[in-house]
């Protein structure tokens, strides 16, 4: 009989069949991976290095007690990690049983943090010198594997979880209890969509979705929804991919007026350094403990399945960027509770897998999966973008229902002064530009892009923006990386420079300022159809273009417009790339204009080689 066999009927079987087939997916992708690391570990040093997937000569500098973290310093760092991804620390075997597996919590070029997790951590005292820093992954497989199993065990999981996901059960609305919810939300200032929504999930007996395009408000929504549960005695979890979403909506929720209810995060200390609540790493450290009235807790999924949260119960679990959270992850968290408020948006970043075959469980998020049941609203006001950052994503991704709320709309880039160089691209009166450089060969780095942009920020800087309200976006690594390392030259100050943020849109989302910079680094039509399904994906193209408030700067090449990918559906996103860039003022630039030419043929030869590894 099959493990998830819990009884004899079709719905029963049409539960087994859904378990049986997330088990495969999840022990599919768990061995994709470990069989790519085991691969990319057995290379040479040299050759991993030059992929930017590994460091050497790493020297430890300091050890933090109070924190954990343990500051290294090498001569020299082209590697592609980003603060937030896992490493593995060793001396010359990344696949020996004595590796430190890690966390890299900041990255100031040829200086970084890392938060040790597991291994013989005493080693990094001991030892200081000729320490070896690779690419690693934590294998989180056995927790996905264990929830399928509870779920089909479970008396929660066989009535509410597995019944919503399958459709066998729709939430109902208690209608007394929305008008409360609606009143309550109108008198916090919500406008009629946020109410709207706001009520629902307050109201519901099993799940609510709320859709929040880019600057909508979904995170004050989601903050008014958790403290009015809260507020009547529920017990609430807020969870999330990222320890970054969930210290957001905590920090967010703190920042309400009036807040009687008690509010923290159950994780490790590291993780917890922007957060404006108590950060606890257990929940029976807490105070919440021995609380019988209602409270608010923030923590990862994975939490709830360790000594952090076991066997802690809560009546609402409320997921944020809901659209990034796969079904064996939604799973994982929806048991910690009984009812669940999804807060995110399927037009924005899907989630992350390594898996390429075409299933819909494998690449669909658990938003998606439940979307179009009627149980859900869509946010229908952005404060963030004016009316002409606002017009394209509105009408591509939302049939023209978004729209700026008042006062925004006409709001335009303020500068004191404008560098003449730059006078047609840093145009308030233009907030959409293209500045075409007319390359064809680059593929993941364009030093004249790079260049480029470091002249937009210093002229951006003359002109009064603050370096705060400047970001960069980039597809690569490896982009971002050359960006950083020009930009640490030309602004030595370490606290302004680290304010202006360069980084993917991965990193991005749910993050916003009054001006963007995207550079596109890939001129080769080539190379950008080989990596269609990345580069022109439409998700990440809307969460791209809705960062800034007042300004968009996309910096690139038409060259890679050109790209002539074979799956059809891939040929529609670039045609919709070519939309955009029509919707664009576009400012040509000749070879000898603005920063200093650049050569790409000095560095064809190394990109062809990065080409070939994975673009994040």
């Amino acid at each position: 009989m099959s493990r998830y066999a819990v009884s004899a009927n079709a719905e029963s079987e049409r539960a087994a069949n859904l378990l049986r087939h997330l088990e495969h997916l999840i022990r599919e992708e768990a061995q994709i991976q470990h069989d790519r690391f085991n691969s990319q570990w057995t290379r040479p040093i040299a050759e991993r290095v030059r992929n930017g997937k590994a460091l050497e000569g790493l020297s430890v500098i300091s050890v933090n007690p109070a924190t954990g973290r343990i500051a290294l310093q090498c001569d020299r760092n082209d590697a592609g990690f980003r603060e937030g991804d896992h490493l593995f620390l060793h001396r010359g075997d990344a696949c020996a049983k004595g590796r430190i597996e890690a966390v890299l919590e900041y990255d100031e070029e040829t200086t970084l943090e890392v938060s040790p997790r597991a291994g013989p951590i005493q080693q990094l005292s001991e030892i200081r010198d000729d320490w070896i820093a690779d690419e690693g992954y934590f294998d989180l497989s056995g927790f996905f594997l264990d929830a399928l199993g509870e779920v089909a065990d479970r008396q929660t999981g066989r009535q509410i979880i597995l019944p919503l996901i399958l459709g066998g059960l729709t939430p109902r609305l208690d209608m007394a209890a929305y008008e409360r919810g609606w009143l309550a939300s109108v008198d916090a200032g919500l406008n009629t969509r946020q109410a709207e929504a706001a009520a629902s999930a307050y109201a519901t007996d099993v799940a609510h979705l709320i859709q929040g395009p880019p600057g909508t408000g979904k995170t004050f929504v989601l903050a008014h929804i958790a403290r009015m549960l809260a507020g009547e005695g529920a017990r609430v979890l807020i969870t999330a991919l990222t320890h970054r979403a969930i210290n957001n909506a905590l920090n967010t929720i703190v920042g309400q007026a009036d807040l009687t209810t008690p509010v923290c995060k159950i994780g490790h200390p590291s993780r917890g350094d922007d957060l404006r609540v108590d950060n606890y790493e257990t929940f029976r450290q807490s105070s919440l403990d021995s609380q019988h009235n209602g409270y608010i807790v923030g923590a990862t999924p994975f939490a709830t399945r360790t000594a952090r949260l076991a066997e802690v119960e809560f009546d609402t679990v409320i997921f944020d960027e809901a659209s990034q959270i796969t079904l064996p992850l939604a799973i994982l968290g929806m048991l910690a509770g009984r009812s669940y408020i999804f807060v995110g948006d399927d037009c924005q970043l899907p989630p992350v897998t390594t898996l390429t075959r075409d299933s819909e469980l494998a690449h669909t998020s658990i938003f998606g999966y439940l979307g179009s049941r009627g149980y859900n609203t869509m946010l229908d006001v952005t404060y963030r973008l004016n009316d002409a950052l606002t017009a394209w994503p509105s009408r591509v991704f939302y049939a023209d229902e978004l729209r700026p709320a008042e006062g925004i709309g006409t709001r335009r880039l303020n500068l004191d002064a404008t560098d003449q160089r730059w006078a047609r691209a840093l145009d308030p009166n233009e907030p959409l530009v293209f500045i075409d450089i007319f390359g064809s060969n680059t593929t993941l780095r364009s030093r004249r892009e790079a260049d480029i942009v470091i002249d937009l920020i210093r002229a951006l800087l003359q002109a009064g923006v603050p370096p705060h309200d400047i970001g960069v976006i980039t597809p690569y690594r490896a982009q971002g990386r050359e960006i950083r390392n020009l930009l640490r030259r030309a602004l030595p100050a370490t606290e302004p420079r680290r304010q202006i943020i360069i980084d993917t849109v991965e990193r991005m989302q749910g993050q916003e300022r009054e001006v963007v910079l995207v550079s596109l680094a890939t001129a080769s039509a080539g190379f950008a159809a080989s990596l269609a399904h990345f580069f022109f994906q439409p998700q990440r193209l809307n969460v791209t273009i809705t960062r800034p408030r007042t300004k968009l700067i996309i910096v690139g090449s038409s060259g890679v417009l050109r790209a002539r990918p074979d799956d059809p559906k891939l040929v529609a996103d670039v045609e919709l790339f070519r939309d955009l860039i029509r919707h664009c003022t576009t400012v040509p630039l000749a070879p000898d204009d603005g920063a200093d030419a650049y050569d790409t043929r000095a560095r064809d030869a190394t990109e062809q080689t990065q080409a070939r590894n994975e673009p994040f």
